[in-house]
Order: structure tokens, then C-alpha cells, then sequence
């Protein structure tokens, strides 16, 4: 077996991983202005860009890149600061629906400016 070198495979890695934790430090500092943090806008984000601005948590999770006690906490927050209301689903009562409140999509709405300008300055 030949023994390739992966110095470039762990340097493109190793520069991922800076671009990633820069640009999230900034978006954290961005988004701290409206009392959100990255995961709160992402959650937020995947609701109201949805058809019915609601999503199951298991999607939910899996569109967040966020384990299910992970997400479980963001949600919590979010609903104790009004932005997102928990629902049973009516075809499965084992299933947990989050649903955007007026509240959520009003401060989406003001946060979007700054998380897309972050993005632009990092990612553009």
C-alpha cells in the first residue's frame, strides 16, 4: 500500500475550519445586536423560509445540523423570548411541531441585514 501525503488534504481542513470559526464569531457579534445567536437565526431562517413557516424538530434538526437536545435547547429560548411556539402534531402525537410567531419573523426580519452582510464580508 502506497503511503500518500496528506499535508494538502490537512491544510485545506485546517483553513475550513478558520473560515468557519471566523465567519460564526462574526455572525455571533452581528446577531448579538437582536438577541439572537447563529443557531437561534438558523432556526428561525429554516421556519420562515418553509412552506408554513412550521417544521417537525426532527427536520428541523436535520436542516440546522443540530443534534435533537441541541436543538431542543435553541428552541427552548426561542420560545421563552416569544419567537417560536411548540405544537403536537394533529396526524401524530408523538410528533413536535415549531412554528414562527410574529414576534420570530419581525426579529428574523431585522437581523437578516446584518447575518447577509456578514456573509458577504466573509463568504463574498
Amino acid at each position: 500500500m502506497a503511503v500518500t501525503d496528506d499535508t494538502q488534504l490537512v491544510s485545506e481542513w485546517r483553513e475550513l475550519l478558520e473560515r468557519h470559526a471566523r465567519t460564526n464569531c462574526a455572525l455571533e457579534h452581528a446577531l448579538k445586536e437582536y438577541e439572537l445567536g447563529v443557531s437561534e437565526f438558523e432556526v428561525l431562517e429554516q421556519l420562515i423560509t418553509g412552506d408554513k413557516q412550521e417544521a417537525r424538530v426532527q427536520r428541523l434538526a436535520e436542516l440546522v445540523h443540530l443534534s435533537q437536545s441541541a436543538l431542543s435547547r435553541v428552541v427552548a429560548r426561542l420560545e421563552a423570548d416569544g419567537l417560536v411556539s411548540r405544537g403536537m402534531c394533529a396526524s401524530d402525537r408523538r410528533g413536535v411541531f415549531v412554528c414562527v410567531t410574529p414576534e420570530g419573523l419581525e426579529r428574523y426580519e431585522a437581523a437578516k441585514p446584518a447575518q447577509r452582510a456578514v456573509l458577504a464580508d466573509f463568504l463574498g
